[in-house]
């Protein structure tokens, strides 16, 4: 089900991917809603920190917790601009967050490609919101890398 705000909010989470594009890294952003606030706000910083986990999703549930004070993200709404891979779908499940909007489909690596429960069974998920916008910026990413 769309919420009103959830264009707004991945907007916010593509501005993220944006400051992930102007550091080299790859323009994934993300960010944590909870009672329409938004609590966490990241981007992939893998090679910035030299750190294959360092992804936007995982940095946004780490300062999400932070912020809460807890390990858990009830009632939040994690907005990311492309599919979570498995990795970061993982840890959604472990933070059992409320819901999960994500922009653009990742055909190579989503977690949609993995068959069994990796989300928390409670977690909502709405795929597509500004999907265009988030996608191309991941294509024009690669296709500069491959110029290059």
């Amino acid at each position: 089900m769309t919420d009103s705000n959830d264009e707004r909010f991945m907007r916010a989470a593509i501005d993220e991917a944006k400051k992930a594009l102007a550091r080299k890294e790859v323009p994934v952003g993300a960010v944590v809603v909870c009672n329409s606030m938004i609590v966490a706000r990241a981007h992939n910083l893998t090679e910035t920190l030299n750190d294959p986990t360092a992804h936007a999703e995982m940095q946004a549930i780490t300062a999400a917790a932070s912020w809460l004070g807890g390990k858990y993200l009830t009632g939040c709404t994690v907005y990311v601009t492309v599919e979570p891979c498995t990795m970061c779908a993982g840890a959604l499940g472990w933070s059992q967050a409320e819901r999960l909007v994500y922009g653009a489909a990742d055909p190579k690596k989503g977690y949609t490609l993995v068959k069994g429960q990796i989300l928390h069974p409670k977690t909502k998920v709405l795929s597509g919101i500004l999907e265009t916008e988030c996608g191309n910026l991941l294509k024009s990413f690669f296709k500069t890398l491959r110029s290059a």
